[in-house]
């Protein structure tokens, strides 16, 4: 893969108009002030990240994960884009100058796809065919769609919400880039090729979107049957991968501070574990002389000095091992290569989130409220999909959102309906909804 080509401007959709564009304002800038006023991303402030939306402790929901990924992802492309443009001077005053934003746009966009819930919310759309009710649907659809269905995962949906062509919407979705598409794709396969590990990168009716921009980018493929289709990474993913998991886990580590999860010493020995003794004293005496006495304050700041030296370790890790991003051949994620003590400290802090955070009491409570919801949304939705000349049917039919295909002569696009409408929820909407269903909320009391 080469860069020249990797990097575009094309939008998808809108192929035909491409020669005509000329704007102040780059075409990836475009895509990015086009997500965060969008609907699906303002939704996101509603959606739990880890913890339970907020009481009196405000911790991170989805919107304010995503922007700060997008922060962070706009660091880590634009040095890339100076580090790679001292090794390859041919690439100043070219597209490729637009990576730090390209990256921030798709880091903005890696959650639009996610639904209610976090990750309970994709496990119970999962298990609702492989353990419930649906599972009796496995001989009534054809296979490819029963892959993507039993796969349910919220990567794949972003990219089918951002270039699918939804009632009453354009050709191309939301008409983004070529490359800021191929950026949100962690998993360049289609579902049948999940495995265990249930990942891919996007549903049966989107494949040929994926194909054509992956094809128009260079992108390597590495099997194109239609059923299988597998490609190599856009190198970008990387970075927004890398963005994702710093900020996933290190404001975790805060947030658990805060709700009293972890205590200061433990979050203070996790923070500090990203460094060298010297460094560490540095950090504390910068601390004392700042005159820093709130605990919580104390914990910001180790947070963003660990923040920044995880930036610059991946900037490197990035550029080290250029060649075999190119290639197809790199193995990992960027978080892997990186220097050891950094690596360490990382991988202690993934242990202790999932021992102490993952598993703690707010966290499955709310896990366990979810689930119930969405297997009972899912139940009574797909119910109505399979049936829908009955009166109850009918009438939960009324409530679904003109924009998707419920009224689909194919039953398989009734489902697929049903997914983009319960996914699309909030979980405030998904509780309500839950609620009127189940006869326990009136409007009227």
């Amino acid at each position: 893969m080469n860069w020249q080509q990797l990097i575009s401007n094309k939008r998808l959709g809108q192929e035909h108009r491409h020669a005509e564009r000329h704007d102040d304002r780059s075409e990836f800038k475009r895509d990015y002030d086009r997500l965060i006023y969008s609907a699906p991303f303002r939704r996101l402030q509603n959606k739990t990240q880890v913890f339970p939306l907020p009481g009196s402790i405000f911790v991170h929901n989805r919107l304010t994960h995503s922007l700060e990924v997008s922060s962070l992802g706009q660091s880590l492309g634009n040095d890339v884009c100076t580090r790679l443009k001292q090794k390859h001077p041919e690439l100043a005053n070219t597209l490729f100058e637009e990576i730090g934003t390209i990256v921030s746009a798709a880091c903005l966009a890696h959650d639009m796809g996610n639904p209610p819930f976090g990750h309970s919310g994709e496990k119970a759309i999962r298990t609702f065919f492989t353990e419930g009710k649906g599972k009796q649907l496995k001989m009534a659809v054809s296979a490819p769609f029963w892959n993507d269905i039993s796969h349910f995962e919220g990567n794949a949906n972003a990219f089918r919400l951002l270039t699918h062509r939804f009632f009453g919407r354009r050709i191309g979705g939301f008409v983004m880039t070529y490359s800021m598409l191929a950026s949100i794709v962690k998993y360049p396969f289609s579902s049948s090729l999940a495995g265990s590990h249930g990942k891919f990168g996007f549903f049966q009716t989107e494949a040929e979107d994926y194909r054509k921009i992956a094809d128009e980018l260079g992108i390597i493929c590495k099997s194109g049957d239609a059923e299988a289709l597998r490609y190599a990474r856009h190198p970008l993913v990387y970075l927004v991968e890398a963005a994702d998991d710093i900020c996933y886990e290190i404001m975790d580590i805060e947030d658990s501070h805060k709700l009293k999860i972890l205590s200061f010493e433990e979050t203070k020995d996790l923070l500090l574990g990203f460094f060298d003794e010297q460094m560490r004293e540095y950090i504390l005496e910068r601390i004392k002389e700042e005159g820093v006495t709130d605990a919580n304050e104390q914990v910001v700041y180790m947070r963003a000095s660990v923040i920044g030296k995880l930036e610059n370790e991946c900037v490197k890790a990035f550029v080290d091992h250029e060649d075999e991003l190119l290639s197809g051949t790199f193995e990992g994620s960027i978080i892997d290569h990186i220097s050891p003590l950094q690596r360490e400290a990382y991988r202690k802090c993934e242990a202790i989130s999932y021992q102490k955070i993952y598993h703690s009491k707010p966290v499955l409570d709310i896990e366990l409220s979810g689930y119930k919801i969405m297997e009972t949304l899912m139940d009574v939705f797909i119910g109505a999909a399979m049936e829908p000349n009955r009166f109850y049917s009918q009438q939960l039919i009324r409530r679904v959102s003109s924009q998707y295909d419920i009224h689909s002569d194919n039953m398989e696009t009734r489902i697929m309906a049903v997914i983009d409408y319960i996914s699309g929820m909030t979980d405030v909407y998904a509780l309500d909804i839950y609620q009127k269903i189940n006869g326990a909320a009136l409007p009227i009391v």
